[in-house]
């Protein structure tokens, strides 16, 4: 890949471009809604989370190179606190999600950077472990990562 792909923290005004890229990983999962109207209800939360640079959600993302203003990569992710355990003592936890690419950027290396710049954030912020789900095409990007697939199983409740 020639040059250096730049990735930044995700700032307030990118909130519709965070929401449009995520609409794109949503729309990639088959069994998903294909709706938009739940972004204007969660546009301005979004907001105020990317707003926060100090809280426990932050994303990362690529400016689009042949469209300005317009996003290429997005990652997010959260840091979530559990009661530590012998290989986690301080109990902090990432979630990688939202991981999405515009269709015509992909396979340049930017979903991969906006990884790594999370991953970084998670191991500033004292996180051990970091968890994810992924498609099986985005499978192999993790796996390159040092991801693994775990055993236990997940249960799941909607409230």
């Amino acid at each position: 890949m020639p040059g250096m792909t730049l990735v930044r923290r995700a700032l307030p005004e990118d909130a519709e471009e965070v929401l449009r890229l995520r609409q794109v990983m949503i729309d990639s999962v088959a069994r998903s809604d294909p709706s938009t109207e739940w972004h204007a209800e969660s546009l301005p939360v979004l907001r105020g989370r990317l707003a926060d640079p100090d809280g426990t959600f932050a994303a990362f993302v690529v400016d689009h190179p042949e469209r300005p203003g317009a996003l290429a990569a997005l990652v997010a992710g959260t840091l979530d606190y559990r009661i530590g355990g012998a290989r986690n003592p301080l109990g902090v936890d990432g979630y990688v999600f939202s991981v999405a690419t515009d269709p015509d950027a992909r396979r340049r290396g930017y979903a991969r950077a906006c990884v790594e710049a999370l991953l970084e954030w998670f191991r500033d912020r004292g996180a051990r472990r970091v968890r994810l789900t992924s498609s099986s095409q985005a499978e192999p990007l993790y796996a390159s990562l040092g991801f693994h697939h775990r055993t236990d199983p997940l249960l799941e409740l909607t409230l």
